[in-house]
């Protein structure tokens, strides 16, 4: 184990099962050949750095929401959800209680180096990006465009995946074929962009943007594509309610911008150590993610 399970007391540690890997927000342990159980923890992250005030709650919402998006988009690809219930593997009562839907059983897979990042509008570093030269990942786009513009059509901006503490790098399409293929990189590019449309759709019919949104995929045995991790969640989306979204601002959120808009107001590099979040903060976040699980699956 490494030394974040030191950063929150928000972390249930199972004793029944190896622990791993501890990632920014989720907690992975062995249970045989072909499956693991991951566990949503209530840490939250921003700016790659976790901070030090867990979320109550977070676990339960985005495992839900992960849950709900898996079984309404498997028409689009297979997903990594196993039929094993975590009770079947949990036998202990006060360890099951203490993951109570923050976790599920799935399939080992070989997880692709890359984050499929898709973005609808121009925001967060995608806006660096474009206010620097133009374009996002060597995408070039309009010239008039305003901050949270929404694009003329969603597109593919991939990144690297940084270890626990390292910041993600933004990539090209090129880089991405070197890493994992021309024919895959491709794959991924399409079923990516497909898995947004489609969620994007849906949620926009209940008051709910999703400007860009991050994407994980692993291999199976016979090198099929599947989908990974968390899916469309508060955490690996910007979610903005579409009755008060207006482009030239930075608009309000359903997701943990919230928390990235307050700590923009200290006096914090973005490295760890994190600063404590106010008590209200954590309030206020935790409101947000319950009415964005509430709006998608009602």
């Amino acid at each position: 184990m490494n030394s974040m399970s030191k950063t929150t007391t928000a972390t249930p540690i199972l004793k029944s099962l190896e622990l791993v890997h501890q990632g920014k927000v989720r907690d992975n342990y062995n249970v045989d050949d072909q499956h693991m159980l991951i566990v949503a923890t209530d840490r939250i992250s921003a700016f790659d750095v976790i901070m030090p005030t867990p979320i109550k709650g977070k676990g339960k919402i985005l495992t839900a929401v992960t849950h709900f998006w898996l079984d309404k988009l498997q028409h689009i690809i297979p997903n990594h959800q196993s039929s094993l219930a975590v009770s079947d593997i949990i036998k202990d009562k006060n360890e099951l209680a203490s993951i109570e839907g923050q976790a599920m059983v799935v399939k080992k897979l070989k997880p692709l180096p890359i984050e499929a990042i898709v973005r609808g509008y121009i925001i967060g570093s995608g806006w660096k990006d474009y206010q620097k030269n133009g374009s996002v990942c060597g995408i070039p786009l309009p010239k008039d465009l305003v901050l949270a513009d929404k694009l003329p059509e969603a597109i593919f901006t991939p990144s690297t995946k940084a270890d626990v503490g390292g910041h993600d790098e933004n990539i090209d399409y090129d880089q991405t074929v070197a890493l994992i293929g021309e024919e895959l990189a491709a794959q991924v590019r399409d079923v990516s962009l497909q898995l947004y449309k489609e969620a994007a759709d849906y949620a926009l019919k209940r008051g709910i943007i999703i400007a860009d949104t991050k994407f994980e995929f692993g291999l199976d045995d016979n090198n099929q594509l599947v989908l990974i991790d968390e899916v469309l969640t508060p955490d690996s989306s910007r979610f903005w309610p579409a009755d008060s979204y207006k482009p030239g601002s930075n608009p309000e959120s359903f997701d943990k911008q919230f928390v990235r808009d307050y700590l923009e107001t200290l006096d914090w590099d973005k490295n760890p150590p994190a600063p404590e979040l106010p008590k209200a903060i954590v309030e206020q976040t935790t409101a947000k993610y319950n009415e964005a699980l509430q709006r998608l699956t009602r």
